[in-house]
């Protein structure tokens, strides 16, 4: 099995996981395939939340916030407040410099993968962070009755009781949208590929809807592998339970593995499920030993795979 391992994540679950793996393989044979369903213009700033946030968890630059970068100040947040803008999206003064830099970058005609790879560069990231397209996809999130962006669902739509049930979630651009090169080859060259414990709807469900990258998913001869988000049955944070439902999905590891049904290999959870090999383990990342311990079972359990194949 090639040494090259390949994670697509989209949030916290799928960060942690990649920082565990970078301590676990060469950060140069790792590459990290990134969500930009979620990215958003605001401020005068591109963001893109998800490749940021595992470029600074390889760069050991994440805050204890769990996003962000460590240390930053919200000046330019609280200056807005005071004029009277309402400020529903909280980003942190280094963040906002990054989101700027990286707009104008764009207008100057650089791709988006450029850029990230630019950042992953500077801030020190121990592995490489791809987007998963070039080309904008965008998530949208039909709920109490009106389409939201996904960042305003997850922050603006979230009352007392959690978030309103979900109608439909669409991946717009994503029919549309090509994979990368970069992405293409690191799924081609990858020895393993693993999908983080990230929230199937709409952390990885943007680029299964990238029909280029999800063909290539299905034609690689790397095992596929997937850690489930739920810990003991239950969602750790977010609202997984009511995106699955909107799919018709439970919110158990059988919902999860059916999901991802026809392309994994394999499932890394912490209960059974019929049908699939499954590696039985604590999927929770419980600080830096945690999150070695999932990468490091999570490789040997690719390769046992891998070495069936080749029986």
């Amino acid at each position: 099995m090639s040494d090259r391992v390949v994670v697509l994540a989209g949030g916290t679950g799928g960060a942690k996981l990649a920082r565990g793996l970078a301590d676990m393989v060469d950060p140069e044979g790792l590459t990290v395939i990134a969500n930009t369903g979620d990215d958003v213009e605001i401020y005068g700033a591109y963001v893109s939340p998800d490749p940021d946030l595992v470029t600074f968890w390889l760069a050991d630059r994440i805050d204890k916030r769990g996003w962000g970068l460590d240390g930053d100040t919200f000046h330019a947040m609280d200056g807005l407040r005071e004029l009277g803008e309402e400020i529903w999206f909280n980003l942190g003064d280094r963040d906002l410099a990054i989101g700027l830099w990286r707009a104008r970058a764009l207008r100057d005609g650089m791709r988006l993968t450029q850029v990230q790879a630019e950042l992953a560069r500077r801030l020190g990231a121990r592995g490489r962070v791809l987007p998963m397209s070039d080309a904008p996809v965008r998530t949208r999130v039909l709920a109490a009755g009106r389409w939201w962006s996904l960042q305003e669902f997850l922050i603006r739509a979230r009352g007392e009781d959690g978030w309103p049930e979900v109608q439909e979630v669409q991946f717009r651009g994503a029919a549309a949208a090509a994979a990368t090169p970069e992405v293409r080859a690191a799924i081609t060259g990858a020895g393993a590929i693993v999908i983080g414990p990230s929230n199937p709807v709409i952390s990885i469900g943007p680029l299964l809807a990238i029909p280029e990258l999800h063909a290539a998913l299905q034609a690689t001869g790397a095992p596929v592998v997937a850690i489930s988000p739920l810990v003991a049955g239950e969602v750790v944070k977010g609202p997984t339970a009511r995106l699955l439902a909107c799919r018709g999905v439970d919110c158990s590891v059988e919902g999860i593995a059916s999901v991802y049904a026809g392309l994994v290999d394999g499932l890394v959870a912490d209960q059974r499920v019929a049908g699939l090999p499954v590696l039985e383990t604590d999927v929770l990342m419980d600080g830096a030993g945690g999150r070695r311990r999932l990468a490091a079972e999570t490789l040997e359990f690719a390769r046992a795979l891998a070495a069936g194949r080749s029986r």
